[in-house]
């Protein structure tokens, strides 16, 4: 009895062994390759899958997520034969695990090795100035390139990245010495046309002083002309008053008599301001003088107003 039980026991922990063994739980985005006898039977997707024992077997699994892969770094000829050390990222996903399990051994390597290739091809015919200009175009030519050869193998690639491209020592000091000269050359022709613009606005500014100047000149001229004319206008409208004033006291009684007066006064103060202002002064001959000339002025007077008299 204790030889059949430890038989027993011994049965029955292999066929729950083996029971084990067949049952496989695969995860969310993953597939397994299954091989019947050597010979793909099926592809197991997320779920409880159970296998025939001894007979099945799981030959390869897949992630079906997106796969970053670095590209190392490689040195590139330019077409300026200029040597640079270049390097990526790679993304890619297995579509096809089928494909990507008996289409190819290690896919990974393989496309790493057609993204090399191609971009020594790609570096090979742009300038080196090109390079850091046209990654875009870098990274398209490379996907297109190894997408195309990746499809026999059940792999889809989405994208690359160019990571670094490092020119050699001596090109960086000469781009260094060039950018430094851009920035200087940029620096003196703002310099220049802020100078330019200066003196634009200060030769504008002094024109237009000048034209306010001339105005303001023109307008005090004007000014002053139209006061000097209003100003003779009005003495001869006073001198005018004046003189009707004088004619019309003329024609009053008393009037002759009060001009002959004022003239003799007038005549004296002269005589007076003259001796004043001169150490010599010039007497008349005949001071008889003074009542001619108070006659030549009654006259003149009386003629005037006998005129008035008769226009009146």
């Amino acid at each position: 009895m204790t030889a059949l039980t430890g038989i027993l026991i011994v049965l029955i922990v292999f066929v729950i062994v083996v029971l084990i063994q067949s049952i496989r739980i695969v995860p969310q985005k993953s597939a397994f390759i299954v091989e019947r006898l050597g010979k793909y039977t099926a592809t197991l997707e997320a779920g409880l899958h159970v296998l025939i024992p001894f007979i099945d077997r799981v030959a390869y699994t897949h992630s079906l997520k997106e796969i970053a892969t670095d590209v190392d770094s490689q040195i590139c000829i330019t077409q300026d034969n200029i040597a640079v050390e270049v390097d990526g990222i790679l993304y890619m996903q297995v579509v096809d695990p089928k494909k990507a399990s008996y289409g190819i051994d290690k896919f990974n390597f393989a496309a790493t090795q057609i993204a090399q290739t191609t971009m020594r091809s790609v570096i090979g015919k742009m300038q080196l100035d090109k390079t850091f200009e046209e990654r875009e175009v870098i990274n398209s030519t490379i996907v297109e390139a190894v997408d195309k050869a990746s499809d026999p193998w059940g792999v889809k690639v989405s994208r690359y990245e160019v990571k670094n491209i490092v020119p050699p020592q001596s090109i960086k000091d000469a781009m260094e010495k060039q950018m430094r000269a851009t920035r200087e050359k940029r620096a003196l022709i703002a310099e220049s046309e802020g100078d330019k613009q200066a003196k634009i606005n200060r030769a504008e500014g002094d024109r237009q002083e000048l034209i306010a100047r001339s105005e303001g000149e023109k307008q005090k001229r004007i000014n002053e002309a139209e006061g000097r004319a209003a100003e003779i206008e009005k003495v001869a409208q006073a001198t005018a008053q004046g003189i009707r004033e004088i004619a019309s006291a003329l024609s009053e009684e008393g009037g002759l008599n009060a001009m002959n007066l004022r003239v003799a006064e007038q005549y004296l103060n002269a005589f007076g301001k003259m001796a004043a202002q001169n150490n010599t002064m010039i007497v008349p001959s005949n001071l008889a003088d003074i009542s001619s000339i108070i006659a030549a002025a009654t006259s003149v007077f009386k003629n005037t107003a006998k005129q008035n008299t008769e226009s009146g």
